[in-house]
């Protein structure tokens, strides 16, 4: 690693919560790459956390949603030199309709960033990591993942893998590797105009701000916690979900009118 420098990844760093995360991980003094597809913004990013911070920023724009993004991912680092002692996977985003109407290609696009991109930067750092004898990965899922929710159905499945692709992942990569799984709920992150989602009015109460809902992800990163949930609210949810039949879970989720997501 280019003079003993403490390297973090972040994917989908471009936006919302992977911005909130790139600053306070360059709050900490860690350095940061930053990944996403627009380039012009994570330019931007890194001009700000180099000037405020005081760290090294660099920008690797690919586009994690087309196979092999990821082994294109760690081919520039090699050439850059970098090892990443963190792993943020952030990169995501969903579609909100029936799943028969779902266009194929934007399906199967998000079911590779995802799930499969997410699988493949998980073992590509993490085998770096455990040769290295440290690491840390966190896995950005959703409050989706607690339950079917029709018209999210693959976005919501997907996010239930990450849940449990993280937790198995904590327990069999410790203790040299933590794997931590953050929960966010309701965010203002753009997320609701990215699928086509329109969360009710009556929840707005139930949104975090991305700064917050970043920092306990990090918190509960450097804790060594396999999982966390971010807000209170959002937990009560979690565990009430575990009352209702996963079909009962399904049904309450049905939207009755007007679209959503997280």
């Amino acid at each position: 690693m280019p003079n003993g420098k403490s390297w973090a990844v972040v994917t989908g760093a471009s936006s919302g919560l992977g911005v909130e995360i790139a600053k306070q991980l360059a709050q900490r003094k860690i350095h940061v790459v930053l990944t996403a597809r627009s380039e012009q913004q994570l330019q931007g990013l890194a001009q700000a956390l180099n000037r405020d911070y005081d760290i090294e920023a660099v920008v690797e724009a690919l586009d994690l949603s087309v196979p092999d993004g990821a082994v294109a991912l760690q081919g520039r680092l090699e050439q850059r030199g970098i090892e990443p002692e963190i792993l943020i996977n952030n990169a995501g985003f969903g579609l909100y309709a029936p799943f028969l109407d779902s266009d194929p290609a934007r399906l199967r696009a998000m079911l590779q960033l995802d799930i499969v991109s997410l699988v493949e930067l998980s073992q590509i750092f993490g085998r770096q990591m455990m040769l290295r004898g440290r690491g840390r990965i966190l896995l950005v899922g959703s409050m989706a993942a607690y339950q079917p929710v029709p018209n999210l159905a693959a976005y919501a499945a997907a996010k239930a893998f990450v849940l449990s692709f993280g937790e198995a992942l904590h327990v069999e990569l410790a203790p040299k590797v933590t794997v931590t799984v953050l929960s966010p709920g309701l965010m203002d992150t753009g997320f609701n105009e990215a699928s086509g989602y329109q969360t009710a009015k009556a929840l707005d109460i139930m949104k975090l701000l991305p700064a917050d809902v970043a920092q306990i992800g990090l918190d509960a990163l450097f804790a060594g916690k396999s999982g966390v949930i971010a807000g209170r609210l959002n937990k009560v949810m979690a565990l009430s979900s575990r009352l209702l039949s996963r079909h009962a879970a399904a049904r309450a989720s049905m939207p009755k009118a007007g679209k959503s997501r997280d």
